[in-house]
């Protein structure tokens, strides 16, 4: 399943595709996923597995830190700096439309980018305990602004590669995190 969507996306996942790749039949198939919409969910499930799963670089030289340096760490590892993370990175952003067209996968979806909010939360509150943001910085709106920003940041460096490579990309994180830690002044 995996190949398939790596190398057809969300679009090309069929029980026929998954099973031609498997060299199994369609009927065997069946009988663990009934309908496509079982494919999709299960194929949700794994990538969202892989993605917890794999090695976050940026979060194992972070090692034992918290606050900003755990903002940034989570939010490298969230981009595509590498073709592995942009293979992720591109199976994901194929999947929001797979999900937005069906109620209970944008639940999910939207659930797991709650999750991934509440974390970022964790940190940034981490943060203004260690005086490394205002006492005032809105905890929750901080951590759906970054998580929009490197989201955002995904997006364009999978459509515009030569212009978003690794170095840049990393650039206008540590630039992002400069602006929030001083209120949003930085290079003005």
């Amino acid at each position: 399943m995996w190949r398939v969507l790596a190398v057809h996306g969300f679009g090309g996942l069929t029980l026929r595709a998954v099973a031609a790749e498997m060299g199994a039949t369609t009927g065997l198939l069946t009988h663990y996923f009934p309908s496509k919409r079982a494919l999709l969910k299960h194929a949700l499930e794994v990538l969202d597995r892989r993605s917890a799963d794999r090695p976050r670089p940026a979060a194992e030289r972070a090692g034992e830190a918290s606050g900003l340096v755990m903002v940034r760490a989570t939010l490298l590892d969230i981009l595509p700096l590498d073709a592995e993370s942009a293979a992720s990175n591109r199976i994901w952003v194929a999947s929001w439309d797979v999900a937005l067209a069906d109620p209970e996968l944008a639940r999910e979806h939207a659930e797991r980018y709650r999750r991934a909010r509440e974390r970022m939360a964790g940190h940034i509150a981490q943060a203004k305990e260690l005086g490394e943001l205002p006492l005032g910085t809105p905890t929750d709106d901080t951590a759906a602004a970054a998580q929009s920003f490197v989201l955002g940041l995904v997006v364009q460096a999978l459509f515009a590669p030569r212009e978003f490579p690794a170095e840049r990309q990393i650039a206008l994180v540590d630039e992002y995190l400069a602006r929030v830690g001083d209120g949003g002044t930085a290079g003005e």
